[in-house]
């Protein structure tokens, strides 16, 4: 979809419809409005919707950001911690290794 096509109303819905949709534990939806966005939030010439979606778009890149934090401190722990964990590990384990840890 090219944005420059759309009217400012109609930009400004679409931000909000991603931005809503990442609270649904869907956090792609955040970076993909991030990076949709960027551009007509902070370089297009100024409308009045603009305010609107600048602040849509740098809550859903922090929210984006925090989120991979997250998931890849949780990668690191799970991965140095698993075999210390023994059979709580293996339940969330989804591919059991084989051998001795």
């Amino acid at each position: 979809m090219n944005l420059a096509k759309l009217p400012n109303e109609r930009k400004l819905t679409l931000c909000r419809k991603y931005y809503m949709a990442g609270f649904a534990l869907l956090p792609f939806m955040w970076a993909v409005n991030f990076v949709w966005f960027l551009k007509e939030a902070f370089r297009a010439p100024p409308y009045p919707e603009q305010k609107l979606i600048r602040r849509y778009v740098v809550v859903s890149g922090v929210g984006a950001g925090l989120w991979l934090v997250g998931l890849i401190a949780w990668v690191i722990v799970f991965q140095h911690y698993r075999s210390e964990w023994g059979a709580t590990a293996d339940y969330l384990s989804f591919v059991i290794p084989k051998g001795i840890p």
